[in-house]
């Protein structure tokens, strides 16, 4: 069992049809280009409608030249926490974290404990592994028990035009343009996607899931 703790960062967002997105790009000083910076999170019905896919997006902003030398940090879980019952407490976790050039899976579980601290479920019976997909190949995904898995480089999907944004919060502009200028365009990021079935999630039809970098101490 490997102990993690201190809570990095959070993205979080609650969902009741499978389809919801949230985002946060300009971080806190403490985590803002760090390893365990999240950038987005998304969650929505997969192509496979009795599917749900979850997206963590962290370390923002890398440049095409910088992309091919990042990586993930095997210091860093990223950890998918699911709250089926409406208390905002989570029922299930997907815990991601990566070790010699792979990714490793395990879950959807119930936590050790809730909040800040986890420790790594290594023992569910639901545990997937994929290669690393580098900067420039074709997209390795894994499938086991019925989960799809994918961790590596990817276009940074969010769109915001933070100038503008900066300038109406200046007041120097009244709204924005459309569609504007894509602030993140030729940006990358690392993903990390686990496809779940909604039959492994259970629930009552109304889910709230975030996700959450916590750094191995």
């Amino acid at each position: 069992m490997k102990k993690t703790k201190i809570l990095i960062a959070t993205a979080i967002l609650g969902i009741a049809t499978f389809v919801a997105i949230a985002a946060d790009h300009i971080d806190a000083p403490a985590v803002q280009g760090g390893t365990s910076d999240i950038t987005d999170f998304y969650a929505f019905r997969g192509e496979n409608t009795s599917n749900l896919v979850l997206v963590a997006n962290v370390q923002g902003l890398l440049t095409p030249g910088n992309t091919a030398a990042a990586s993930f940090d095997e210091r860093v879980l990223l950890e998918f926490n699911i709250d089926t019952d409406g208390d905002y407490i989570e029922d299930l976790v997907i815990q991601a974290t990566p070790r010699d050039g792979k990714m490793y899976f395990f879950g959807p579980t119930a936590p050790t404990s809730t909040g800040l601290n986890s420790t790594i479920v290594s023992t569910t019976a639901n545990a997937g592994v994929v290669d690393i997909t580098n900067y420039g190949e074709t997209a390795m995904i894994e499938e086991f028990a019925g989960m799809k898995f994918f961790a590596g480089p990817r276009d940074d999907p969010f769109f915001f035009d933070f100038n503008k944004y900066t300038e109406i919060i200046a007041g120097d502009a009244t709204g924005f343009a459309n569609p504007g200028d894509d602030t993140f365009a030729g940006s990358n990021v690392l993903s990390v996607v686990v496809e779940v079935p909604k039959s492994m999630i259970g629930g009552s039809g109304t889910i709230n899931t975030w996700v959450e970098s916590k750094r191995k101490q």
